[in-house]
């Protein structure tokens, strides 16, 4: 190679990486207002990144322009339009989420309660959609969160057909972040949890993330029968009533993985083994 080829490679090299810095600096600004924000100012998205104001300032402004952020008046940035225009595009290609939507939609209006259904994603539950009932409201959107699974109905849905060791490699081996009193901290008690979910079919969760809310999940099965994601009702107690409902929105929540498993290309029980798994 030539010395004069052998600069130009050298220099490629350099606008490359630097290149590549450059994409990773504005995704991890991007990534800041899932966790910091929603609306954040040029000093915060510095100290956050470590960056220094100027660099943060012309990271800001390009995404700007991109229309993935937006700047008010104030000077404050919040993400903006080209986000949801990206969102939509991923939703609309996941057969799960338009196969489960109209599905979560009627239970939440026929119920007045949320609806969610999730998926295992980077030992998380992460939310793909969800709806509120008039019973159950939200001032937030679930879509797009991370939840931890030991705490949820839906994660011990999605932990149920795991092996042990594959649950202690997606848990660490404890005890588990505990965010209320009645949290499940421990492999010992979380798994005589997934023991039921596996003999009734369906999960609870009862003031286990949060205080004063609960829900009824159901493991949504695809081909092989291997569960794929998870459906939960949930919403207060006092709009759930657990102590009178539970059989009733267990009905619901299994019937309706069902619906979403059938319509995904799942092949699932007989209609006699589908009964008697209701009748529990």
């Amino acid at each position: 190679m030539s010395k004069m080829s052998a600069e130009a490679a050298q220099t490629g090299q350099r606008s490359s990486n630097g290149t590549n810095m450059s994409v990773q600096r504005a995704l991890g600004v991007l990534a800041l207002f899932a966790e910091h924000g929603p609306v954040l100012r040029v000093g915060e998205v510095a100290r956050l990144c470590g960056l220094g104001a100027s660099t943060a300032s012309r990271l800001l402004a390009t995404l700007v322009d991109a229309d993935l952020l937006e700047r008010d008046a104030a000077g404050s940035y919040q993400l903006g339009p080209a986000v949801l225009t990206l969102a939509g595009v991923a939703l609309n290609r996941s057969r799960l989420y338009r196969e489960a939507r109209t599905v979560a939609y009627e239970i939440s209006t026929d119920t007045g309660l949320g609806v969610n259904v999730a998926e295992l994603r980077d030992g998380k539950v992460f939310y793909l959609l969800h709806f509120d009932g008039r019973l159950a409201p939200r001032s937030y959107t679930l879509m797009g969160r991370r939840n931890p699974l030991h705490a949820t109905g839906l994660g011990k849905c999605l932990l149920a057909d795991l092996s042990p060791d594959e649950r202690l490699r997606l848990l660490g081996t404890g005890p588990f972040d505990s965010y209320t009193a009645h949290t499940l901290t421990d492999h010992a008690s979380l798994d005589e949890q997934l023991r039921l979910v596996g003999a009734r079919g369906y999960a609870t969760e009862l003031e286990e993330l949060a205080l004063s809310r609960a829900c009824v999940a159901a493991p949504v099965r695809g081909r092989n029968n291997a569960v794929v994601a998870a459906i939960s009702i949930s919403g207060p107690l006092s709009a759930l009533r657990l102590e009178d409902r539970e059989a009733e929105l267990a009905r619901i929540v299994i019937e309706a993985a069902d619906r979403i498993g059938t319509a995904i290309g799942a092949v699932h029980a007989s209609p006699t083994d589908k009964q008697a798994v209701l009748q529990r």
